[in-house]
Formats: C-alpha cells, structure tokens, sequence
C-alpha cells in the first residue's frame, strides 16, 4: 500500500511530462507570451545521514527529477521563475556502523521550485514534501516491537546550479538539499540528512 505513493509520482512525472509539451505545442502556435518548459535529470545523491548519538554514515544513490514551467500572458518576473518538480531518489548503505546493518532509503516528494537564469547559468531553491521509506534497515519504536521497515513523512529544503551545455543537456553543477524524515529511532523519531547532487539534464523544451 505504501509503494503506491511511488507509483503515483512516477506517473505525476509522466503526466508533467506529456501535459507540459502538449502545453508547449498549444503556446507555440497561439501567441509569442506563452512559454513551456520541461527538463528531465538524472542525479547522483550522497546523502549524509545521523543516528541517535550523533553517529553520521554517507549513503550512495541517485534520482529522477523532472521539472516543469508553463505560463501564458502572466506578467511579472516572478512567476515566470516558478515552477514545479517531482522527485523520486533512492540511497543505499550496506553497514550503518560496524555493528548494526544497512539501510535502503527511498522518497518521493514534489514541490515549487524557483530559477534565476542569467547566460549559460541557472540558480534554483525548491522546497518538496513527499513520503519516505526505511527499508532493511532496524527502527526500534518508543514502545513495541522493533520493525525491519518504516515510513514517514518527508521534505527537502535546498536548491543548486545547472550549467547549460547546449541547447538540449545541461550539468547540474551542484544540489544541495536538507532531508527531514520522522522514522522511529528509539529516542526523537526524526532524522535531518544532507543530500548532495550532481547529474546531467535533458531539456525538453
């Protein structure tokens, strides 16, 4: 039951994907003012991650980002910075600490995201919420019996660059983003992680 968020935003992808340049095709051919955008990336994810007791392990992984603009006849240099991403990431550590086992980590959240262009540049902050899962892994609860597995709300707070390489690919130069996950951890029931990016980006448009 929990995997359908997953599949809901895979489809969400898709859907922004098809929507956008369905979108793009309509404003091309009605009026010069209407703009569309939809980039795809793929991103490499090391992700710092904290145990109670300040204990910190890295994690290794990537995602699936794709981020949409669409905005017609709409005056004002803000939202034509904004616009919206679906992220789906998945990070691996086969050994927390020496003696405790490993951890599979998979999110997916969805959120505004803000770009300032400027040349071959781009700037971009974005705040996401989604779902994550805690899988492999030990979450010894407050009370009760301890899970190999666990979900949890989630949300990213951070941003990066992306250097445009020619019309189509760009590099995304850096990311840097804050992960708040509320999995059972014996003690605070919250974990904060730094996950860090770097990719490639497919510009549909």
């Amino acid at each position: 039951m929990r995997l359908s968020i997953y599949g809901k935003l895979l489809l969400l992808c898709a859907s922004l994907f098809a929507g956008v340049s369905a979108l793009g095709q309509q404003a091309s051919s009605q009026t010069p003012e209407a703009a569309v955008a939809l980039d795809v990336a793929i991103v490499y994810n090391p992700l710092r991650a904290n145990l109670v007791g300040g204990h910190e392990f890295w994690m290794q992984g990537g995602s699936v980002q794709a981020f949409g603009q669409y905005w017609r006849g709409i005056h004002g240099e803000f939202w034509r910075h904004l616009g919206f991403v679906a992220d789906v990431s998945g990070v691996h550590s086969a050994h927390i600490l020496n003696s405790r086992p490993g951890l599979d980590l998979v999110t997916a959240a969805f959120g505004p995201r803000y770009t300032w262009s400027e040349s071959r540049c781009e700037l971009f902050g974005q705040f996401l919420v989604g779902d994550s899962s805690g899988l492999n892994s030990v979450f010894p609860p407050s009370t009760g019996a301890v899970a190999a597995s666990a979900n949890s709300f989630a949300w990213y707070f951070g941003g990066g660059a992306n250097v445009r390489l020619s019309p189509r690919l760009a590099l995304r130069a850096f990311e840097v983003d804050w992960l708040h996950t509320q999995m059972p951890n014996g003690i605070t029931g919250t974990q904060n992680n730094l996950r860090l990016g770097v990719g490639l980006i497919y510009k549909f448009k």
